[in-house]
């Protein structure tokens, strides 16, 4: 399984061109094993304790750790997706807050902003169809350690949508969030 989950990721970084390669798999890494990917597992782990989901893990420091490492893999799967097939398509990924007046304006671009992206090579935005394949992917492929009550299509589908959802959720939140100001800088004694 693990052979599997790194020939994945392999393979979404080598598809990117050579210029690009080191430094997608430096941002790549970050998210992969950074503190947002912690959080995420973590919160994820914590939500199926609470559900006791799925129940063959059960509730204990057992149960937690799978659900952990199980959404640690589903983050990694998605984000080697996501890269490999944003570099192929030249997609630009990262959320640039609007210049708009009002909550809904705002907000309705913040979704919008999701599935469509601007282009890194071409002038002019393309559906983010990196977004959609990792997301529905890393939802499928991680049905292949989940067990028998959490393995099938359906609910790979359905962790794909949540995974979405998700990603339209921190667009949001990434849009109303305040602007800081910028820093001053520390000068020296």
């Amino acid at each position: 399984m693990r052979k599997s989950l790194i020939a994945l990721l392999a393979c979404g970084l080598i598809l990117l061109s050579s210029l690009e390669a080191a430094t997608a798999y430096r941002r790549h890494a970050r998210q992969v094993a950074g503190k947002r990917a912690v959080a995420v597992a973590a919160g994820h782990a914590t939500w199926g304790q609470i559900l006791n989901s799925p129940h063959e893990w059960g509730r204990g420091v057992g149960g937690f750790t799978k659900r952990f490492a199980s959404g640690l893999g589903q983050h990694a799967v998605k984000y080697g997706i996501q890269t490999g097939v944003a570099g192929i398509r030249h997609e630009n990924l990262h959320y640039q807050r609007s210049n708009l007046r009002g909550t809904w304006p705002r907000m309705k671009y913040a979704v919008k902003s999701t599935f469509i992206v601007p282009r890194k090579n071409l002038p002019g935005k393309t559906v983010a169809t990196s977004r959609l394949a990792g997301n529905f992917g890393a939802g499928m492929i991680s049905r292949a350690w989940q067990p028998a009550s959490g393995a099938g299509v359906g609910a790979g589908l359905a962790s794909g949508g949540i995974g979405l959802g998700a990603d339209v959720g921190l667009n949001v939140a990434r849009e109303f969030w305040p602007r800081g100001k910028p820093r001053p800088i520390a000068r020296k004694r």
